[in-house]
């Protein structure tokens, strides 16, 4: 039986590493690689997992599993416009789209996309540039209704929309990077922030502050859905498909608008019961709480507070979900402090789960040091154990935890 595979990007130190779970062994290694954090790792069918090196401007396909089974750790590689912002794939895994953002760079400079088909030719896969508008665009890839191809969909900021292009446009797109007609688009509030997509449904999601505003695709047009509220103050900025459960969840933000006082946020897991009109909020605690994890039986939040840190475990069982575990963490040198920002020149911490399993992973930023916790333990305590890497995970790296099998694919948008 193939053992679960953690992979981990050191986007500072340029690696990319995969470890055998749950001993840690080192399987393969990558250097020179600059996972685009922002965008993430993306689940592939097969087991495979996509990320974006963002100094070398290609999209790179990775066969975890691979290594400890006699294949390449790397299985293909395509040129993509970089920054990467966000990518995404269609159901089949076979189409990604890769948005540009802002990089370095204090202002939207980049209105190029990037569409990959996998399938390729003998050369390998192939890659399309095209303009579209510069700004930091949210991205999904619908799949095919009506006899019509899927749809590349852009949620884009100031001002806001959702602007849909036909994949077999943008494949059959001219060289030179030329401009893309949109198809179809609609309004949408200026503060877009987090996407999600499910497949079964069709069901595009995408959060603002006035709600998780929802549309789906029909031919190549886009239809508008009653959008979910909040259920209470403050807003999600990240959205994610739960495979097992049928779940959709976030993680609303509250408090003073001051990035100096995020000390004093206050955080609820968000969820919503996908083909239903149901949502509700868990509270999680105060502070720095952003991505989460989906496991086999729980969801993970890493919280981070100058009175410690804590790994948030909730069960989502049928009553509805709930805190069941608060594991405390070691603190981190250089971690964020009251009075500065929670994201500039500061330690933070990446965490990662597969829905196959029950181990959780969580990086403690500038020590070097993956968390793993063992959420199954037979006497009902959840085991923590400590693995270390040769670089320092600087800002928390990236993890992305894959089992054989495990239907992470379903969530098609980098994590």
């Amino acid at each position: 039986m193939t053992s679960p595979t953690l992979l981990v990007a050191d986007q500072i130190a340029g690696t990319v590493a995969a470890l055998s779970l749950p001993d840690g062994t080192e399987t393969a290694r990558i250097e020179g690689r600059h996972l685009a954090e922002h965008a993430g790792f993306l689940a592939l069918p097969g087991s495979r997992t996509a990320f974006v090196d963002d100094r070398a401007g290609e999209l790179v396909v990775l066969d975890p599993h691979g290594p400890a089974e006699g294949r390449p750790f790397v299985t293909a590689t395509a040129p993509v416009a970089t920054p990467a912002e966000h990518l995404a794939t269609d159901p089949s895994g076979q189409l990604v789209a890769v948005s540009t953002g802002l990089g370095w760079n204090a202002t939207p400079w980049s209105d190029l996309l990037t569409v990959v088909d996998l399938t390729g030719d003998r050369r390998g896969p192939r890659s399309v540039r095209v303009r579209t508008r510069t700004g930091e665009p949210g991205v999904t890839v619908t799949a095919p209704t009506d006899d019509t191809g899927g749809l590349v969909v852009l949620r884009h900021r100031e001002p806001g929309s959702l602007t849909a292009y036909r994949v077999g446009d943008l494949l059959n797109a001219r060289f030179a990077c030329p401009a893309a007609e949109p198809v179809h688009e609609l309004p949408l509030p200026d503060d877009g922030h987090g996407d999600a997509y499910d497949h079964e449904s069709g069901w595009l999601y995408s959060a603002t502050g006035a709600g998780v505003h929802r549309t789906r695709a029909e031919g190549d047009r886009l239809t508008v859905g009653e959008p979910l509220p909040w259920d209470g103050p403050g807003r999600g900025y990240y959205l994610r498909r739960d495979p097992v459960r049928g779940l959709l969840w976030s993680c609303v933000r509250g408090g003073p608008a001051d990035p100096g006082r995020w000390p004093e946020w206050t955080n609820d897991a968000w969820w919503h019961r996908i083909g239903s009109d149901t949502v509700g909020r868990v509270p999680l605690g105060p502070g720095l709480v952003f991505r989460l994890a989906v496991a086999a039986r729980h969801v993970a939040y890493a919280r981070i507070h100058p009175d410690g840190d804590e790994l948030v475990l909730l069960d989502a069982g049928s009553d509805g979900p709930r805190v069941v575990h608060r594991l405390p963490l070691p603190a981190m040198d250089g971690a964020p402090r009251a009075g500065g920002t929670p994201w500039d020149g500061v330690q933070r911490r990446a965490v990662a789960a597969s829905p196959g399993g029950g181990l959780i992973a969580v990086t403690r930023g500038g020590h070097g040091e993956i968390h793993l916790v063992d959420a199954t333990a037979g006497n009902g305590t959840p085991s923590l154990t400590t693995i270390t890497v040769p670089t320092p995970l600087d800002e928390g790296g990236h993890l992305a935890l894959v089992h054989p099998g495990d239907g992470a694919e379903s969530d098609p948008i980098g994590r």
